[in-house]
């Protein structure tokens, strides 16, 4: 049975690495159920350049095909034209089902809707702000809540510096109520020589917490 892994993307920036673990995720086999806030589209669109209707959503719009990145020179090619990451291979790879923002009665705000973790990534202060709270108002906080009341691995990935006491503390009481919190804060150990590299340190580190296979970076002591 394929992992059944939740994502949602919201207003932080640091988009790329949404689009990674996304592209990481469905090349590893897994089944994604994919939710994205409106800042999210934005900031998507300001920092790779990716325009998504979320109200007729496709899948190639957030994840171009490599052949159209060919013979771009940017971030975006640079990340998603790495050499595949897969251990289930290419003929296994998983699913994307979106759920519309506000979508309030779809599968995964359920708890008996069965998943293996869920990531929001990136993660905005105000998403943090609303899972520290339970304030469910969205479908992204909604599955978030989902997660932490049915113990399952929920994993918070902020991208924002300096953090005020406000953050630090919601970070604590998400914490607190089992959330993994795991800021992009990419380490420099693992022969880095590209972005990519980079990019691909906190996608590794997310894919550990999620229990998934993969070969995106080079391990301390290796």
């Amino acid at each position: 049975m394929k992992p059944n892994i939740v994502v949602g993307m919201t207003g932080a920036s640091g988009a790329i690495y949404a689009v990674r673990l996304l592209d990481v995720l469905l090349r590893s086999g897994c089944d994604v159920q994919l939710s994205l806030s409106p800042a999210g589209q934005a900031v998507l669109k300001h920092e790779l350049g990716l325009e998504v209707d979320l109200e007729r959503f496709r899948l190639e719009d957030l994840l171009p095909d490599r052949g159209r990145l060919a013979a771009q020179r940017s971030l975006l090619a640079e990340v998603l034209s790495r050499p595949p990451q897969p251990t289930a291979g290419e003929s296994a790879r998983g699913t994307a089902t979106y759920h519309a923002y506000r979508d309030l009665l779809a599968p995964i705000a359920s708890g008996s809707s069965l998943t293996a973790g869920m990531v929001v990534c990136p993660c905005s202060g105000g998403t943090l702000s609303a899972i520290a709270h339970g304030a469910s108002d969205n479908l992204i906080h909604r599955a978030a809540d989902v997660h932490l009341k049915e113990r399952r691995k929920l994993i918070l990935v902020p991208r924002e510096t300096p953090l005020s006491i406000v953050h630090l503390d919601n970070m604590r009481r998400a914490v607190e109520a089992g959330a993994v919190v795991l800021p992009a804060m990419p380490g420099w150990y693992h022969g880095v020589q590209s972005l990519g590299d980079l990019v691909d340190f906190i996608v590794a580190r997310i894919c550990d917490q999620l229990g998934i296979e993969h070969v995106l970076m080079r391990r301390w002591g290796e």
